[in-house]
């Protein structure tokens, strides 16, 4: 495939609370577009939280202007009880099945062990969410595919759930897989399902969890769904520069450690992905397409928009941190997440009005202050020169390209 199909697709990343940067981005690209009634996104991939708002988006696909507008109302009045248990009872019990399963773990069988009970999501999302709509909307023509990405505890494979077009096959690639499915709110728990926190979801043979671990290639389901640009939501800074060597003589609490985890599992796949896109964009530009085809490779280069805080959303998340409901705080507290050096953990359980609001007030900021960029990127202007876009990014690694959906 040498050519693109013009067509751009969303790639919404995974990070519990932090996703609601995400809702503030598509927000400011709602008010960027002529007529904000049409999705300017055929293609829609997400993972975790980023699922969540996936699904939002391909449920309503049919009028983007009114899909924002839902995430903002949902996300805007978000409390941790609308996502899981944060009464005394409710924490009280979970907690105590928490350490029962820790000690004799081995001796039971299908008993669902997390530290949090996040039935109260699936709840909203069935009340929220008619699924039903994203075949209209694709038969339509207003959504050509949506995909949803899991992690396999048996298999290991990352395995992305997507509803499309007839004409869109699955694909086979080393440990990830592309599964044709009818999108359910089933899915979008076990996407969200963060390890030890939310307990994992089984999808017809194979209990799934959160579909940031072992996730390689974030961008590539969305091009193998026919997107050729593609705009990425990510929830954390992404820096090309090495960070400071600082000193610790602290040793590190459970929540510093946890959050740590936490970052490799959401952040750290879409920085190397983007990086590899563009190693890959820079050989595509320099090689004759006679020679890519003699040589069996279809490579094409694909214009990717990567918008990604420009604060750190821990900082933030301890100003709020204490507006947790108590039990809640007690247990962040008991792992040490009410510090600075824990913040992390809870930027990502962090389901409250206030910390939600201002990172939706700072995504519809960086992304108003990148106004021409961003009305250029979906207006569809092409660059005279391939990887134009890349020079352009502030903040940010430079967007760039990757193979076509087959060689993803």
């Amino acid at each position: 495939m040498e050519g693109g199909t013009g067509k751009t697709g969303l790639v919404l990343a995974g990070g519990g609370a932090r996703a609601a940067y995400q809702v503030g981005v598509l927000q400011a690209l709602r008010e960027m577009l002529p007529d904000p009634a049409v999705n300017p996104f055929p293609v829609i991939a997400g993972t975790s939280a980023g699922a969540v708002n996936a699904g939002a988006l391909a449920c309503h696909a049919d009028d983007f202007g009114k899909a924002v507008e839902n995430l903002l109302e949902v996300w805007r009045h978000f409390e941790p009880h609308h996502v899981y248990r944060s009464d005394f009872a409710g924490v009280a019990s979970n907690s105590a099945r928490w350490v029962g399963g820790l000690l004799f773990g081995g001796f039971l069988r299908e008993r669902r062990i997390s530290l949090l009970d996040n039935r109260p999501l699936a709840a909203l999302l069935g009340r929220k969410l008619a699924f039903d709509r994203i075949a209209d909307n694709i038969a339509a023509g207003a959504l050509d595919a949506v995909a949803v990405t899991c992690s396999g505890y048996t298999s290991g494979q990352s395995v992305s759930f997507f509803e499309g077009a007839p004409h869109l096959a699955g694909w086979k690639r080393s440990q990830r897989v592309g599964v044709r499915t009818r999108v359910q709110v089933e899915h979008l728990m076990a996407s969200s399902a963060i390890p030890f926190l939310f307990p994992a979801h089984k999808l017809n043979r194979e209990f799934f969890g959160d579909g940031s671990m072992r996730q390689i290639a974030p961008v590539s389901p969305a091009l193998h769904l026919g997107a050729d640009r593609v705009v990425v939501i990510g929830t954390a800074r992404i820096r090309n520069d090495a960070p400071e060597r600082t000193r610790g003589e602290t040793y590190p609490t459970l929540a510093q450690v946890a959050g740590h985890v936490m970052n490799s599992i959401f952040l750290d796949s879409l920085a190397v992905d983007i990086e590899r896109l563009e190693r890959i964009n820079r050989t595509v530009s320099v090689v004759p397409r006679d020679r890519l085809r003699q040589a069996g490779l279809t490579l094409h280069h694909v214009d990717v928009l990567v918008m990604t805080p420009s604060e750190p959303l821990d900082v933030i998340a301890l100003r709020h941190v204490r507006s947790l409901p108590w039990p809640i705080r007690f247990l962040m507290r008991s792992v040490g997440a009410m510090r600075r050096g824990g913040a992390n953990l809870a930027s990502y359980l962090l389901f409250e009005q206030g910390y939600c609001r201002e990172l939706i007030a700072l995504g519809y900021h960086d992304t108003m202050k990148r106004r021409e960029e961003v009305e250029a990127f979906l207006g569809g202007a092409m660059c005279p020169v391939p990887g134009a876009y890349a020079r352009t990014v502030k903040f940010f690694v430079p967007p760039a390209a990757t193979a076509p959906p087959g060689d993803s």
